[in-house]
């Protein structure tokens, strides 16, 4: 097997046009992780999903949106969208599930697609 073979997902991603396309990420580079929205305020709407990383890790990607570093220049928020320039909290899931900035996890959607590894990583 060649470098460029292995486990891979194909993940739905949207095009400029707003379409969705099929696009391969390699599982290996993947990651579940807490994204959180902090364009509106401290608190915003929240989730736990599996997020991709590109080769050099600056880049991530979750649902079709694109995320890059803030460098430490964002308040209260560590990425930003790409295309909107939204602020965003990325980081990984804690074990207590007190996610939120101000503790807790109130309001924090799973997706289906890793709810079972979610809840396996929390009870260990």
């Amino acid at each position: 097997m060649s470098r460029h073979q292995g486990k891979q997902e194909k993940q739905k991603k949207r095009d400029f046009d707003g379409e969705e396309r099929l696009t391969e990420f390699k599982l290996f580079r993947a990651k579940i992780m807490y994204i959180e929205d902090k364009s509106e305020g401290l608190e915003g709407s929240a989730r736990i999903g599996r997020v991709y990383f590109s080769k050099t890790g600056r880049t991530l990607y979750y649902r079709g949106y694109k995320f890059q570093s803030l460098k430490g220049s964002g308040f209260k928020a560590n990425y930003f969208e790409v295309e909107s320039g939204k602020h965003y909290w990325i980081s990984g899931p804690r074990k207590d599930q007190k996610d939120r900035l101000y503790g807790g996890n109130k309001g924090v959607e799973i997706d289906s697609d890793v709810y079972e590894e979610y809840i396996q990583y929390i009870n260990t």
